[in-house]
């Protein structure tokens, strides 16, 4: 299985007064610790973002835009990358959001496992699902149009369900490997578990 890897960055965050995916966590931006922990688990890396796809040349991956720019979630992000995976001969796309530094270095691994049946598997800590954080089989893109097009899917919670997406289960210690980043606050925690794991 041939599996690009994903990184859905949104705009700039109200709650955080700056681009998230580009906020400095000890030297490195947090868009770089995401790629830095998913790029060696997959055989190829883009990142998916609207506007001025510019201001991520620096990191050297390939930016994807939208194409259903109407769409307004992260669904139409997950249908433009799985689109640029069938142009480029990739069999599946593992996503994950931009604001989540600390993956799980077995996370392609583990949701190819799961997801190897219904080419869906998403990842889940103490009980709460990460719906962008999953692998998605190209052979789902054209159902996922259709829905899209026809029941005016928008949710990719709704997506994972249609989908029939497995659930896949990591520890939350010693801390949870898919703490996002939304507030100061966990700008700050976000800080010091890095510290800590230096």
């Amino acid at each position: 299985m041939k599996i690009l890897g994903a990184i859905i960055a949104g705009g700039t965050s109200s709650r955080m007064g700056q681009e998230k995916a580009l906020i400095d966590i000890d030297g490195v931006p947090l868009i770089e610790r995401v790629a830095s922990r998913l790029r060696f688990q997959v055989d190829g890396l883009i990142i998916n973002a609207n506007g001025n796809l510019g201001r991520f040349a620096s990191l050297g991956y390939p930016v994807v835009g939208d194409e259903l720019k109407d769409i307004g979630t992260p669904l139409a992000g997950i249908h433009a990358v799985l689109r640029h995976a069938r142009a480029n001969s990739f069999t599946a796309v593992v996503t994950v959001p931009s604001d989540t530094p600390f993956l799980p270095l077995d996370l392609v691994q583990r949701l190819a496992e799961a997801g190897s049946h219904k080419g869906a598997a998403i990842a889940m800590t103490h009980g709460q699902p990460h719906y962008l954080t999953g692998i998605w089989t190209v052979a789902l893109l054209p159902a996922l149009e259709r829905r899209m097009k026809n029941d005016n899917l928008r949710r990719v919670q709704d997506f994972t369900s249609a989908a029939e997406a497995e659930r896949v289960v990591w520890s939350d210690h010693p801390h949870d490997p898919f703490f996002n980043i939304n507030t100061p606050e966990d700008l700050k925690r976000a800080l010091e578990i890095a510290r800590a794991d230096a």
